[in-house]
Formats: structure tokens, C-alpha cells, sequence
């Protein structure tokens, strides 16, 4: 079902964001609404020193982008947005919920550990491009920050040949933010998240604090 909304949420913007886009003359007021998808490699940073650096891992993202002009020219602007996020991480860090509190350790007897999260995300970006009504083809650096709402979180891992899966466990942040970067030209851009909030409330392992946050870098898509 979720899927299925996300697919005409998607679909409805880009016909509207296209019909605009057709009528448009050189000089006309312009805005580079858009629909975005990104691929990015993941690792949480910040780890407590007695856990080991996550191994591959990855997060995906599609939503859209609102444009709203700040210059006659067209090129600077701010846009704000909605959409979906998905990550999956292959990690170190044993989360397990007991009596509704979050325990944490380390992981070295376990033969799989992964951690999935479903967010609702919110950009805000500030954008500097070269394009006009009509150049489709231009350089861009966008720049932000992300709010990210956490839909559900699954932390599940195998010991001992026997599996153990949490739901929704009560010490995961469920509000986060991050920074955000991506430069490029046309569809093809690089992109970094940098979570400045880390992924668990009040959560400690050995007397330390888990102040772990996410990192992301790869690739994000814009479709006029």
C-alpha cells in the first residue's frame, strides 16, 4: 500500500512539473520543481570505541521539491519537500528491546546483524544553478538540511543459530536531521548526508555514550 501512494504522489507531481516546463518562454518567471531520487553508500559514524566500522550498507530516498524564487534571474532559490527513505545497514552493534528498554553490546559472537529504518523525509535546500526557462541542461550546487520522521526501525541479528528481531525499539531517535550537500550537472549529481543527531536517546554501552549518526554518499537524481 505504501508503495502504491508513494508511486501516484510521485506520478501526479511530475505531470504537473512537466505541463509547466512546456509552456515556459525565454524570460519568463521559472521554478525548477522536481522530483529526486538518491542512492547512497552508508556508515554510521561517531561508533563507540569498542565496536567495529559497519560493513556494506546502503540508503535510498525519492520525494519531491518545491522551488520558490528568490531572483529575477532564476538562479538562486529555496525549495522545500516531502518524500520516502529507506536504510539498511549491516553494523556491529547488538540492540536488543527487553521490558521496553534498549540494551546494547558488542556483536563478536553474532553471524548477522542488520538494522533497516523507514523515514518520512523533509528537505530544505538553498540552490545556485545555471539554468533558464528554457536550458534543461545546467550545473547546480544545492545545499540544506533534512529532517527525518521514523515511520519504523527493525534491529534483528543471529546468535548461537538462533535468530532475534526488534521492532520499533524505544531508545531509537525518531526525529533526526542532517546536513545536506549535492553538486553536479543535468540528473547526475553527487550527494552527502551528514546526520548531525545521533540515532539513539540517552543510550550508553560499557559506562560510553553511542553518539552514532548516519553518513551517506553517492548519488541523487533531479527529473525536471
Amino acid at each position: 500500500m505504501n508503495r502504491i501512494i508513494c508511486f501516484v504522489f510521485l506520478s501526479f507531481f511530475a505531470s504537473s512539473t512537466y505541463s509547466q516546463k512546456d509552456s515556459l518562454q525565454l524570460g519568463d518567471s521559472y521554478a525548477e520543481d522536481q522530483l529526486y531520487v538518491s542512492v547512497s553508500y552508508a556508515q554510521f559514524g561517531e561508533q563507540p570505541t569498542s565496536i567495529s566500522r559497519s560493513t556494506f550498507s546502503y540508503g535510498i530516498s525519492t520525494g519531491f521539491l518545491k522551488d520558490f524564487i528568490l531572483n529575477k534571474k532564476g538562479n538562486t532559490s529555496i525549495a522545500l519537500g516531502i518524500g520516502y527513505g529507506f536504510d539498511f545497514f549491516n553494523h556491529k552493534l547488538k540492540v536488543a528491546e527487553i521490558n521496553n528498554s534498549t540494551l546494547f553490546n558488542s556483536s563478536e559472537n553474532i553471524s548477522s546483524n542488520v538494522f533497516k529504518a523507514h523515514n518520512l523525509e523533509f528537505p530544505l535546500e538553498i540552490r545556485w544553478r545555471t539554468s533558464t526557462a528554457k536550458k534543461y541542461d545546467f550545473w547546480r550546487i544545492y545545499t540544506g538540511i533534512k529532517f527525518l520522521y521514523n515511520i519504523s526501525n527493525v534491529f534483528q541479528f543471529t546468535e548461537d543459530a538462533t535468530d532475534f528481531k526488534y521492532k520499533n525499539v524505544s531508545a531509537y531517535r525518531k526525529l533526526q536531521y542532517g546536513l545536506t550537500l549535492s553538486a553536479g550537472y543535468t540528473e547526475f549529481n553527487a550527494y552527502l548526508f551528514y546526520g548531525l543527531t545521533p540515532i539513539f536517546d540517552n543510550a550508553t554501552i560499557n559506562g560510553e555514550n553511542i553518539n552514532s549518526n548516519v553518513l551517506k554518499f553517492g548519488l541523487i537524481f533531479y527529473i525536471l
